[in-house]
């Protein structure tokens, strides 16, 4: 019984100790104003990508990764579906840039690292 709840104690240390790692994903967040602003710096490059203008272009909720700056796992609301979007922040950069994005998700999916 001893040796279970040390063994379970240190699966739950670890997992703590992944999610603050530099490089792993943060949990998820509701987007505030610095993130809505960052998603529009890269919303006409995602429209020109996908071949269509957004009438709805509502970031709801978000993820961030440190690398050599910041990415941004930002899920985003167009209308009829949600479309998840990484964006690149370097490292004491103001200018953002859209690293690549996933068509087709639905309002429950989680945001994964893509």
């Amino acid at each position: 019984m001893k040796s279970t709840i040390i063994a379970l104690l240190i699966i739950l240390s670890v997992i703590s100790v992944a999610h603050s790692l530099p490089g792993g994903l943060s949990h998820t967040k509701h987007a505030d104003a610095k993130v809505i602003s960052i998603a529009e710096s890269v919303r006409a490059d995602l429209e020109s990508k996908v071949n269509h203008h957004f009438e709805i272009f509502d970031p709801i909720s978000y993820r961030t990764q440190v690398v050599a700056g910041k990415n941004y796992f930002i899920k985003v609301f167009v209308g009829d579906e949600y479309i998840h979007i990484r964006v690149f922040q370097g490292l004491g950069s103001t200018e953002a840039s859209l690293a690549d994005y996933q068509t087709g998700h639905t309002e429950s999916d989680p945001i994964l690292y893509f």
